[in-house]
């Protein structure tokens, strides 16, 4: 495939940091749009100093696998903002570029002198995209938080878990990967579209916390029509039977680090990984299917599980049976079985298991591996789309830190040798 890509020529000035705000600017990197990371050493982007790291680059800002993925192919530019100096710059940059993104409590930006007010003076037709946590007005404006909290305030961890037990987190802040980045994305896009037709601007305010409660629909109509507050039920759902993970054979041997970690415990560590396969039947056609697979056992023919109101009355005895049978199995090997009689089914996959195992994944070239110049060859997510006309691929490594000063100073804002050297020397760049 080959071609320009959607937003070439477009410039976006990425004033964010951690993840929501950076994974947006990824994204319209990856359309093609040329985005600067504005950066400040004096307060460094947090995830920069992140594990994962390649063992002996501890220490370095340029090389956490955390910040490198999710800032492929930026530029970064090192900007003091707590300087007053810097906000001309800033200014100057803004001046130059289409898009503003940053996801700061919005003290943050009225501290530096850039809100939409003050930016808008210098590019009127701008599309500012601000990512505040609960928004630029309300009680809790200036409430601080990051994925791990705000899946929580939109109601995301009372509904994770088992019933009997406390609400869990989600294991990632899924909030910053997905919703609120692509929520994000879909504004600007729009705002784009409508400065195109137009010629007119847009200030964009997702508050993170409505981007993510917008997504709870069904269980607020639980609320709203049936009375019914929705708890936690572990991998169960009312609409689906069997529908959880299930055992299997155990797998490869642990890496040898979580061995280790099991080492140190009060128990022997195991020498292998468990694995698990997801199972979920919607229909009776897909109960069938997995019966057939199953090789009709005699069980199933209680009148019990014959239908799929008895099956959900008796789904702990039913999970029993269910796990009976796939931990005598291959994970793998199982899910292919299912897979060809119609039942929705996959394996439970570990990071080893989609980086290196995975051959779907690996045959369509999903991983891109990049050379990078602190960490070597490393694996980078590719894009989440493929598109016809435009190549698949990242625009690059993620930048080093101040890596594109030079370039920034000279080609974008076309300062003077001296006008640098003020800066430089007043530490407002370094």
């Amino acid at each position: 495939m080959s071609g320009e890509l959607p937003l070439s020529g477009l410039r976006v000035a990425d004033f964010s940091w951690f993840g929501a705000g950076p994974i947006a600017g990824l994204m319209l990197r990856t359309l093609g749009a040329e985005v600067i990371r504005v950066e400040s050493q004096a307060r460094m982007d947090g995830l920069r100093m992140t594990q994962p790291v390649p063992p002996g680059k501890e220490g370095s800002p340029n090389v956490s696998g955390y910040f490198n993925n999710y800032n492929a192919g930026k530029l970064s530019f090192t900007l003091d903002l707590s300087r007053p100096e810097a906000r001309q710059v800033a200014l100057d940059l803004l001046a130059r570029s289409d898009v503003m993104i940053e996801n700061y409590t919005p003290r943050v930006v009225q501290n530096w002198g850039l809100t939409y007010d003050e930016v808008v003076k210098v590019r009127p037709d701008i599309i500012y995209a601000q990512m505040p946590m609960q928004g630029s007005w309300g009680p809790h404006r200036d409430f601080l938080g990051f994925g791990a909290v705000i899946a929580p305030v939109a109601g995301y961890s009372h509904l994770s878990g088992w019933p009997d037990r406390l609400p869990s987190s989600m294991g990632v802040n899924y909030p910053d990967y997905v919703i609120n980045p692509g929520h994000a994305v879909v504004a600007i896009l729009a705002a784009l579209r409508y400065r195109a037709r137009t010629g007119n601007g847009q200030h964009i305010e997702l508050a993170q916390v409505e981007s993510v409660a917008a997504t709870l629909g069904p269980f607020l109509l639980e609320y709203t029509v049936n009375d019914s507050v929705p708890e936690r039920s572990g991998n169960r759902v009312a609409w689906a039977c069997p529908h959880g993970a299930y055992r299997c054979q155990d797998g490869l041997p642990l890496p040898v680090a979580a061995t280790l970690r099991m080492a140190a415990s009060a128990s022997p560590p195991p020498q292998l990984e468990d694995r698990w396969l997801a199972i979920a039947i919607t229909n009776d056609a897909q109960w069938e299917g997995l019966l057939d697979v199953m090789g009709r056992p005699a069980w199933a023919q209680d009148e019990r599980f014959t239908t799929f109101l008895g099956r959900k009355r008796h789904e702990d005895e039913l999970d029993t049976h269910i796990e009976a049978w796939t931990s005598t199995l291959n994970a793998e090997e199982a899910m292919r079985q299912l897979q060809a009689r119609g039942v929705p089914a996959g394996v439970v996959q570990s990071a080893r298991d989609v980086l290196d195992h995975d051959e779907h994944l690996r045959e369509r070239g999903f991983y891109q591996y990049i050379n990078h110049a602190e960490t070597g060859r490393s694996a980078y997510d590719g894009p989440g789309f493929r598109m016809s006309g435009a190549p698949f691929a990242l625009g690059g490594p993620a930048p080093l830190i101040g890596e594109h000063n030079d370039y920034v100073l000279r080609e974008v804002l076309n300062y003077s040798d001296e006008r640098i050297a003020e800066l430089l020397i007043g530490q407002v760049i370094y």
